[in-house]
């Protein structure tokens, strides 16, 4: 308990509440019921003979037939109804291929989501080092998704033969005395194939479990990383234009020319004169007026 204790604080659990993790319990968890409901089933189906003579009749004839399927191994015993003799009838059809193709694939994603949902847990590191753990889960989960979507189908067409094949209407039409019209044979009780569609059900779900868990374990191997757009480089602001220096700060140079006489201030000194004067305004450089040195 206290080790328990331990792993629940230091976040070691934490996994499971995330969808890679938490789709991992699911697929361990309705693995279970995909093999369990299929591997388990046990079905029986009704009939009757009613003989023209009533003393050769037979009635509550059952007929049992369990996984893995090998109908061609079951049989039941018919009255002739002629003499008190009786023929061995035997069921039609070997669907054991497709039953325990499912289960088999079923039992090892059990095996294997319990396997990943225990490296999660205890062995993260381990796990996501060199990148090579989320690598090889993202490839076997790809292939159990396609092997659930094989094994469901080809399941769930076995099924539809195993009911035809079930069918206590047309296996009537294969016992001899229910030819002749003087001998009376019906049904009584058809076999029960609920736990097989729910089979067949779960085959289907684990599929599309599987398969929405391959995205999740596909980012982690960072495989996405060339396809991911990065939002542009924030672009500098400029500072917001005055009423003086029209878009330019304090500070930076004057947009009018500087030729000789006044300078700018760039770091608050006072502004200064050159000891020639003004060159411009009417004014040489030696401060005497231009239009008297044209007189002279």
């Amino acid at each position: 308990m206290e080790v328990v204790n331990q792993l629940v604080a230091g976040g070691q659990f934490r996994i499971v509440k995330e969808p890679l993790g938490f789709l991992k319990v699911l697929q361990w968890f309705f693995s279970i019921f995909a093999f369990a409901t299929c591997g388990s089933y046990t079905g029986q189906f009704t009939l009757s003979v009613d003989c023209s003579n009533k003393t050769e009749s037979k009635r509550n004839i059952k007929v049992d037939f369990e996984y893995p399927f090998k109908l061609h191994q079951e049989y039941f015993d018919a009255p002739t109804c002629r003499n008190g003799g009786t023929n061995k009838i035997f069921l039609v059809g070997d669907y054991s291929s497709s039953a325990e193709f499912f289960v088999t694939i079923a039992v090892f994603a059990f095996l294997y989501s319990l396997g990943a949902l225990i490296t999660y847990i205890f062995l993260q590191n381990k796990y996501r080092e060199n990148n090579k753990g989320p690598m090889i889960d993202c490839i076997v989960t790809a292939v159990f998704t396609f092997m659930w979507l094989v094994s469901s189908s080809a399941w769930a067409k076995g099924l539809s033969d195993i009911k035809m094949a079930t069918d206590p209407e047309l296996i009537i039409e294969q016992i001899p005395a229910c030819e002749n019209p003087d001998n009376k044979c019906q049904e009584e009780r058809d076999p029960v194939m609920s736990g097989l569609n729910t089979s067949v059900a779960f085959g289907f779900l684990n599929c599309i479990i599987w398969l929405g868990n391959i995205w999740f374990v596909f980012k982690e191997t960072g495989w996405t990383a060339p396809f991911m757009k990065y939002p542009p480089p924030a672009q500098e602001k400029h500072p917001a234009p005055d009423s003086y220096g029209q878009g330019q700060g304090y500070g930076q140079q004057d947009s009018y020319p500087q030729q000789g006489g006044y300078q700018p201030d760039y770091y608050g000194q006072q502004p200064e004169y050159n000891q020639q004067g003004y060159s411009q305004g009417g004014y040489s450089q030696q401060g005497v007026p231009t239009s008297f040195s044209n007189q002279m």
